[in-house]
């Protein structure tokens, strides 16, 4: 299946190097080559680069391992296609407008038996279960609050039904965002890394590649990676529990279970 990374922070951070070992799975040291591609919010606005090329040999995933592109909220993608050929319009992360503020997502795993109704202002545009998801989510979230984005103890129990009615269907791990929040939802597997002082080197399980943080970073700066295995061989990452929808803010998870 397909793989997930995002990045949230408490300050604009780059995302290079956790960047530079999850592109190599993308057809070096794993095979989710049907395409790719990568979210970064700064302030209301939203880059968003896809390929339908395999990450590894993507002249575009080159440009963004280079490109220290500063942001407090990043979802990326590898895809292993499940649903839906081969093809720029199914590439994640999907992207969306609600409330005034861009959505995006990402999603890994297969919803076999998912055929909803279009009801709402959301459709697909690619053959993927994948968007077919985020469009019922944003739907679901536009009915429930029609006049604008709710506060989050409002708006986290709509998206914690409507996510275990996806989740119920078959395998349902997501990364969600608006640039405010950052929610992610564990089907099967999903792990999280906090950095922050005091900070310490860590070392990438798919290059041969080692950052000091600590030469990089001040002692008041924090950030939260997310991704569906470890990236890192050197470092604890904490699993997120099957069934838990984590909201990151700031570097930090808020857990409403």
């Amino acid at each position: 299946m397909c793989q997930l990374l995002g990045m949230n922070c408490n300050v604009p951070t780059d995302i290079c190097f956790s960047f530079e070992g999850f592109s190599a799975r993308g057809g070096k040291t794993d095979d989710h080559s049907d395409g790719w591609g990568i979210a970064f919010f700064e302030g209301k606005g939203c880059r968003l680069f896809l390929d339908a090329k395999p990450s590894i040999d993507s002249p575009l995933a080159e440009l963004v391992r280079r490109y220290p592109i500063h942001s407090t909220h990043v979802i990326a993608h590898i895809r292993k296609a499940t649903q839906g050929k081969i093809a720029l319009e199914n590439c994640h992360p999907f992207r969306r407008e609600l409330w005034g503020r861009y959505w995006v997502f990402a999603h890994n795993g297969n919803l076999p038996d998912f055929h909803p109704e279009n009801h709402g202002i959301f459709q697909p545009v690619g053959d993927t279960d994948s968007e077919k998801a985020f469009c019922l989510i944003l739907n679901t979230l536009r009915n429930n609050f029609p006049k604008g984005k709710p506060p989050l103890r409002l708006l986290y129990p709509v998206l914690r039904e409507i996510t275990a009615e996806l989740g119920s269907l078959g395998i349902f791990n997501y990364l969600l965002s608006d640039g405010e929040h950052f929610f992610t939802h564990c089907s099967t597997k999903l792990c999280y890394i906090i950095r922050q002082a005091p900070f310490a080197a860590a070392h990438l399980i798919d290059e041969e590649m080692t950052v000091d943080f600590s030469e990089l970073t001040t002692p008041s700066d924090r950030v939260a990676v997310i991704a569906t295995t470890p990236l890192t061989d050197n470092e604890f990452w904490t699993p997120i529990q099957p069934g838990e929808i984590l909201v990151f803010q700031d570097g930090l998870p808020i857990n409403f279970e």
